[in-house]
């Protein structure tokens, strides 16, 4: 009971940390979503409950600005994943351990920088009057100024370069944990790099393979900042309605909305990416299943064993 009792004690920090930083923000998001705006000067009001707000934000706007949304996201992650992948697994297994805290502080580095300048950053990189287009153009490469700015091109360059280190990490510390005892013994046992990265190293990371992906996912479906800089009205995102609704047009209510919606189809997202890759793989585990029969030898003895019986009073 005392053990219980500091437990609960231990962990009331963080239970009161989640229920005011995201349990009751969530839960003021959700009950503004029923309301509307009360006239020109008004942002919210709950008076009347209803769910027109969220038949204004299925609008056709919103719809299309979902899909870019949605598909911006899909394709970061991806491209963060085929990155970060190889980057996590040369500082897990072929750099020495004396060096890896500096490799570690490099991917940290862009982190110390604000997000927005390190998005403004990309901005002056991409403009067509900025280095990299007066360096193609002298290369010969291009013709004229690099046109990549204000495009959803330039969206998924800058949220790959913000949010890669989030996927990074995760999964370094997912490829460290595996150790070189099991590669060696896979290798002893005739299996390849190939089979023994596939068979042997993926499945073991697999939590840091999960964790980087919703680390990296979850927030930039949200992300608003990067596709403000260097999107333009072309790279349009879900989070610029949502924050236009709350900074400019003050309709708290539509924008909790279009917020709640946004949570609902990142949930929706995952769950059917999670039940894709188990339909995928369910083929590979059943191959893979061990099944251990009865021993021949116990057969013989149990066979050589007279059977008695019994009876206790």
């Amino acid at each position: 009971m005392r053990s219980r009792t500091a437990g609960a004690a231990l962990a009331a920090p963080a239970w009161a940390w989640l229920l005011l930083f995201f349990v009751a923000p969530v839960a003021m998001v959700v009950w503004f979503s029923f309301g509307y705006k009360p006239g020109i000067f008004g942002t919210h009001a709950n008076d009347i409950l209803s769910f027109d707000r969220y038949a204004e934000a299925m609008s056709p706007t919103f719809f299309a600005t979902f899909q870019n949304t949605l598909w911006v996201g899909i394709i970061g992650t991806v491209l963060c994943f085929l990155i970060g992948a190889p980057v996590a697994y040369w500082m897990a297994f072929k750099v020495a351990p004396s060096r890896r805290g500096i490799l570690i502080a490099l991917v940290l580095v862009p982190f110390w920088t604000n997000f927005l300048v390190r998005t403004i950053g990309w901005q002056v990189i991409l403009a067509p009057e900025g280095w990299l287009s007066t360096l193609l153009q002298g290369a010969g490469i291009l013709d004229g100024p690099l046109e990549l700015l204000y495009t959803r091109t330039a969206v998924i360059i800058g949220v790959v370069y913000n949010y890669l280190p989030l996927m990074i990490l995760p999964l370094f510390v997912a490829f460290d944990r595996v150790g070189p005892a099991l590669r060696e013994a896979s290798k002893d046992l005739g299996a390849g790099k190939w089979t023994t990265f596939f068979r042997v190293t993926l499945p073991l990371a697999r939590p840091g393979i999960i964790a980087g992906v919703l680390l990296v996912f979850i927030p930039l479906m949200g992300d608003y900042i990067t596709a403000t800089v260097l999107g333009g009205a072309r790279g349009n995102m879900v989070g610029q309605l949502v924050a236009s609704q709350f900074q400019s047009a003050q309709n708290w209510a539509l924008g909790s909305a279009m917020a709640v919606l946004l949570m609902i189809v990142i949930m929706l997202t995952i769950a059917v990416a999670a039940a894709l890759i188990w339909l995928v793989t369910l083929p590979l585990r059943a191959r893979d299943r061990l099944v251990l029969g009865p021993d021949p030898a116990d057969e013989k003895a149990d066979a050589a064993t007279p059977v008695t019986s019994e009876v206790l009073s």
